[in-house]
């Protein structure tokens, strides 16, 4: 009886050791659970961080191309007012110097 005593207990006590390292294990998987919880949650914050940025940036973005199409527009506007400008401009120079021709033939063959 003694013999049989003495294997359970041996048993017995193999079987708390392994329940000890069973135990230890599901700790030290729960801390690896528990950091990784932890770095996903920082992972996700730096994303959501990038993410607002990024919709700056866009939003920005959006908003530079619009000052430029409307500077664009400005620029077509006065391209076309210089144009229309040099236009009448040499239109008045012709019909001056045209005048001043007919002045003076006017002067000389009347003269």
């Amino acid at each position: 009886m003694v013999q049989v005593s003495a294997d359970q207990r041996e048993r017995l006590s193999m079987s708390v050791e392994r329940l000890n390292q069973s135990s230890d294990r599901i700790k030290e998987s729960r801390r690896t659970i528990l950091e990784t919880e932890e770095l996903g949650v920082s992972i996700l914050e730096d994303l959501h961080q990038q993410r607002q940025t990024l919709l700056h940036a866009h939003n920005k973005l959006y908003e530079v191309d619009n000052a430029i199409d409307k500077s664009k527009k400005v620029l077509t506007t006065m391209s076309r007012r210089i144009t229309k400008n040099k236009w009448i401009v040499v239109s008045i120079i012709v019909a001056l110097v045209l005048a001043i021709g007919l002045i003076l033939y006017y002067k000389i063959s009347h003269h």
